[in-house]
């Protein structure tokens, strides 16, 4: 019988005040062939930070979803590209919460590259606002779940004007 110790687990990020960080390492497939990261792999970082992200705040999507709920879907994206990410690099991907509407959130994210040192500087690689309906199993918007929305609204900018009406 194989033991494996009780220590090796994955990552989890973690909650700083109203941002979550997920950190994560470029590793050589995620590169093309010129040795930067592949443009489409800075989606793979930011889906498994917003999973991460919810998960963290208690969010149950695969529970919901196995019980016939609905399940997020990213709607609507923007990207900007600042800089690359290589070999090696020790990335983290920051998200926020910044707007909250009965059926959709919408997260900004912004992908850095961690200097080696606390007194290295912060490169942002890439910022994007992603929107993320929830949509029940036949594809149309539905509201959140009460419990995720009041989540939501514990990290949410209380200046915030686009909370739903629930």
């Amino acid at each position: 019988m194989v033991m494996i110790p009780p220590d090796i687990i994955p990552f989890n990020g973690r909650f700083e005040g109203q941002t979550h960080y997920f950190a994560c390492r470029v590793y050589f497939e995620d590169t093309d062939f010129s040795g930067i990261v592949y443009h489409a792999n800075y989606l793979r970082y930011m889906e498994r930070a917003r999973s991460d992200m919810l998960r963290c705040l208690g969010v149950d999507q695969r529970g919901t979803h196995d019980a016939g709920g609905g399940v997020y879907a990213v709607a609507d994206m923007h990207l900007r590209f600042v800089r690359p990410a290589k070999m090696d690099d020790d990335l983290v991907v920051m998200s926020q919460i910044t707007r909250l509407r009965a059926a959709a959130c919408i997260i900004h994210q912004r992908v850095i590259r961690r200097g080696q040192s606390v007194t290295d500087s912060i490169e942002t690689l890439l910022e994007a606002d992603v929107t993320a309906a929830f949509i029940n199993p036949e594809g149309r918007p539905i509201r959140q779940p009460r419990a995720w929305v009041d989540a939501f609204s514990a990290i949410l900018d209380p200046d915030q004007k686009d909370r739903p009406r629930l």
